[in-house]
């Protein structure tokens, strides 16, 4: 009788091994596509922040509120 030699990876080492490869290929793939996409579009997104303040007078003095540790002003004053 031929003797096998033992295995080096169990199949379930080497399933997982081979999904992680896919998943791996996967991910730069879709990396190199959404780059491209980017590209061609030539913005993006999302936007950069513009140091203009708020015109909405509702939103004004959040933030400062925020850190200070105050709380949101409610509705009804």
């Amino acid at each position: 009788m031929q003797q096998t030699k033992p295995l080096k990876w169990s199949l379930k080492e080497t399933e997982a091994q081979v999904l992680a490869e896919g998943q791996e290929w996967t991910r730069q793939r879709l990396a190199q596509r959404l780059q491209a996409q980017a590209q061609e579009a030539g913005a993006l997104f999302p936007p950069a922040p513009t140091a203009d303040p708020p015109t909405d007078p509702a939103h004004r003095g959040r933030r400062r509120d925020r850190q200070r540790g105050l709380r949101a002003r409610s509705p009804n004053g």
